[in-house]
């Protein structure tokens, strides 16, 4: 069985609506996915739920899709942040993506003493939520803030949300899942410095916490950080 495409829009979705679709959609649905007009899709907003449509107009360029009936109502997701130090590309590719998918509802890439990546494309990292959410079949897509430096970021910190810091050769305790506001802070490759832990540490909403023994690649401690912190979402 055909999967019916799945995917995200800015538009207000509501029954009979006409909604605008993007020229790289229009390219995906009709050059790679050969539908055609009156196809089946399934559409999300972020606020709105998801919606069952059909494709209206279908050029090579321009795509408009009809709105029909709801299939599913908006859900809250985890409030749960990922705040990561920049990787290399493929590697911060990798974590926005597995993030979306766990559900996360922010990320801020952060730049600490040992970040060996000097800046971002937001726009890529931005769609690659995008591709992440619809393949998931999440109804939002998670907010990508600017980077920033670890001490503005810290200094900024809203109260009340619990900031999980993943530090390597720790004897902390491995993190709790949690379903109040928290964040998962993951460093970079080498991890944190001594000045860096010594500073972070000493604000009371940063909570030391233990991976296990090995020693996780940035990309994996996100994941596997993530995946303990959310577990109260997945029932």
């Amino acid at each position: 069985m055909t999967s019916i495409p799945r995917l995200y829009v800015p538009a207000a979705l509501g029954t009979d609506a006409t909604i605008a679709g993007t020229p790289a959609q229009a390219h995906y649905l009709g050059t790679v996915l050969r539908c055609g007009a009156n196809a089946p899709v399934r559409l999300f907003n972020g606020s709105d739920g998801e919606w069952q449509a059909r494709i209206g107009e279908l050029r090579r360029d321009r795509v408009t899709f009809a709105v029909e009936t709801q299939r599913r109502q908006q859900a809250p997701d985890p409030d749960l942040w990922l705040v990561f130090a920049l990787l290399k590309r493929d590697a911060t590719d990798l974590v926005v993506q597995k993030a979306t998918e766990l559900g996360v509802s922010a990320l801020h890439p952060i730049f600490t003493e040992r970040t060996n990546a000097a800046r971002i494309n937001e726009a890529r990292l931005t769609a690659i939520a995008t591709e992440a959410a619809e393949q998931c079949e999440r109804l939002t897509i998670p907010v990508l803030h600017p980077p920033r430096r670890l001490p503005d970021l810290l200094a900024d910190w809203p109260p009340g949300r619990t900031l999980y810091a993943a530090i390597e050769r720790s004897t902390a305790a491995p993190p709790r899942p949690t379903a109040k506001p928290a964040a998962l802070l993951v460093g970079p490759e080498g991890g944190f410095t001594p000045a860096e832990l010594d500073a972070m540490l000493r604000h009371p909403f940063v909570t030391a916490m233990s991976l296990g023994r090995r020693i996780l690649r940035a990309e994996t401690a996100c994941v596997a950080g993530l995946a303990l912190l959310q577990a109260p979402w997945c029932g």
